[in-house]
């Protein structure tokens, strides 16, 4: 049950960052730390459920991570500020970009926005393969 919880709460948090109905470029949201600043964040691509839900990361994950990923379950980057980041796109997922990546140390660049603890970059680009 945790599981299918942990599940469905990463995917409806990728579905909301998908629709820009939800997502307003630039508008600002009650409650909101960060407001869009531009960042530069270096760490290790990962699976979000299997992260969250097993600490699952490294090479002994990365065949199992790239599958999730390839199938559409959240991404995000273990930063190396101690940080976990969900990448989304331009209001659209990023997977397909990243999952042969899963796993490996990469730099991206894009929007930050923080809330009640949780972090996402949006607007992602691959800065360092």
């Amino acid at each position: 049950m945790k599981k299918l919880n942990i599940l469905i709460s990463l995917a409806a948090a990728t579905a909301f960052a998908m629709f820009p109905a939800f997502a307003h470029e630039g508008e600002k949201h009650e409650g909101q730390e960060a407001t869009g600043e531009e960042v530069s964040v270096s760490g290790e691509v990962v699976d979000m459920v299997c992260y969250i839900d097993h600490n699952a990361t490294g090479p002994k994950h990365a065949d199992c991570a790239q599958k999730c990923i390839k199938m559409g379950l959240p991404v995000g980057i273990k930063a190396n500020d101690g940080k976990t980041y969900l990448l989304i796109g331009e209001h659209k997922p990023i997977n397909s970009e990243l999952a042969s990546l899963a796993a490996q140390t990469i730099t991206v660049k894009g929007k930050l926005v923080s809330r009640d603890g949780f972090n996402m970059i949006e607007n992602v680009e691959i800065v360092k393969k």
